[in-house]
């Protein structure tokens, strides 16, 4: 009987078979995905939080080592002044600071910027899955990564109910995708947004049996599941 159980809630977390061929990027409007981008822009623009280094060349005292861009998207750089960041590529914000560093009387100023860290993209995974939690990740994770990032799904995740909670200019806003169509290559796996929120569902049944495997005698067989 428990091995009955045990073998039943581990088919649950069986990986489904990849489909042979292009992989879908196609959204489905239907299911609140019209707005999700599957394909990473070619350039990065900063945001509001983003940590960026300033290095002017053979100018120590004006150069920064680490500036975060603050939430109404400015820095500060000596002689420069306040400049607006947030919505600038690094070649974009570094041009500005130079015409700044001109007009402020240094003479052929070089400036270079560079991303320290992307402190803008958070994102909250939470439900189905190992170890839920707000993680760190990278420009042009997506999904799977976010979910790789909570140590996957567990095994009473409910991989056909997987929700992104995200703030747009109407409101909060949901879709939702199948992860196992996904997973197989069949549903796109779209790029993740910093603030967005994963949902993974989860089954009930499979947390039925789960517990009632917990409560038998000879749970100590069954530490792993």
């Amino acid at each position: 009987m428990v091995g009955t159980l045990a073998s039943g809630l581990t088919a649950c977390g069986a990986t489904p078979r990849p489909a042979i061929g292009p992989v879908a990027t196609d959204t489905n409007a239907a299911l609140g995905q019209a707005d999700y981008a599957t394909t990473a822009p070619s350039t990065y623009r900063l945001r509001p939080s983003d940590k960026i280094a300033v290095k002017v060349f053979r100018e120590p005292d004006i150069s920064l080592e680490e500036v975060s861009i603050s939430a109404d998207g400015k820095i500060s750089v000596p002689l420069a002044g306040s400049l607006v960041s947030a919505e600038r590529t690094t070649d974009e914000l570094a041009s500005e600071i130079r015409q700044a560093l001109l007009e402020a009387g240094l003479r052929r100023p070089i400036v270079n910027v560079n991303v320290v860290e992307y402190s803008s993209h958070i994102v909250t995974v939470e439900g189905g899955v190992q170890e839920p939690g707000v993680y760190s990740f990278q420009p042009g994770a997506r999904l799977s990564s976010a979910l790789s990032l909570a140590k996957g799904p567990s095994r009473v995740s409910k991989l056909q109910e997987v929700v992104i909670f995200r703030e747009t200019e109407q409101g909060m806003a949901v879709a939702l995708f199948d992860y196992q169509q996904v997973r197989q290559g069949t549903m796109a796996d779209p790029l993740i947004e910093p603030g967005d929120r994963v949902v993974v569902g989860i089954s009930g049944l499979s947390q039925f049996w789960q517990d009632l495997i917990r409560a038998l005698p000879a749970f100590g067989l069954f530490t792993n599941i």
